[in-house]
């Protein structure tokens, strides 16, 4: 499903202390040189991945995780390398993302799913299954800007994992909301994981990992560090 070969991505960070946006602009137009260092984010990256396989990636805080999804999901392009992925996708990254705050809950949701790729008649056979999931039903046609980050959190969940992709990208998102939601969102993940549903996971929760995963994929500074079975790659993490 996923065929990653020598995938390197490059940051452009600056090296002055933090200025705003107008001091920026000033600085360029002015034609005073700005000076950045580069930062390899992932460096030679080879992965595959296999229908039905779930794959857990776990690293430090910096370690290149979340980039290797947003590469995968074609949010952001490699320096090198090439990228082969067959089926569609719900990345699960940043709930939330493409909602619009000055509009409802209700129009958010329309605006959601099409951007996942969703028809207008798709998104009416849904609807009522997204707002009953999300739990929201009292608040639906309120401003999003009027919801907490956790409310936008569930919606965007409740929204995405209604798609039905052929790969499901997760970064960190089974610790939405309260606890009780959070089982709802574990066991709409298992669901997935039956019908055979292609995933990459996220997580820093090393037994989410453990429970839920086929195969776990180490990254540090960018690098594969170890790759093999859930347990064993797990405990030599923890250990690090």
């Amino acid at each position: 499903m996923i065929d990653i070969s020598h995938v390197t991505v490059k940051y452009r960070l600056v090296k002055e202390k933090k200025r705003t946006i107008q001091e920026y602009v000033i600085r360029r137009l002015k034609g005073k040189r700005i000076h950045y260092e580069d930062f390899l984010a992932l460096r030679e990256i080879n992965l595959k991945v296999h229908r039905g396989e779930t794959l857990g990636i776990i690293g430090h805080n910096g370690a290149g995780k979340s980039t290797l999804l947003k590469v995968i999901a074609r949010v952001i392009k490699p320096l090198k390398g090439e990228i082969i992925v067959r089926g569609s996708i719900a990345p699960l990254i940043e709930l939330g993302a493409g909602f619009d705050p000055e509009l409802t809950g209700r129009e958010n949701i329309y605006l959601n799913a099409s951007i996942l790729g969703l028809s207008r008649k798709e998104i009416d056979k849904r609807f009522h299954k997204i707002v009953a999931f999300s739990e929201l039903a009292e608040f639906i046609h309120s401003p999003l800007k009027s919801y907490s980050s956790g409310m936008v959190s569930r919606l965007g969940f409740s929204i995405a994992t209604e798609v039905d992709p052929d790969i499901l990208i997760i970064d960190e998102v089974l610790s939405v909301g309260d606890e009780h939601f959070k089982r709802k969102c574990d066991e709409r993940i298992l669901n997935f994981k039956k019908k055979g549903t292609t995933m990459l996971m996220v997580s820093h929760a090393m037994s989410d990992v453990t429970r839920l995963c086929d195969t776990v994929l180490w990254l540090d500074h960018g690098i594969v560090r170890r790759w093999g079975s859930p347990q064993t790659v797990t405990d030599e993490y923890l250990k690090s």
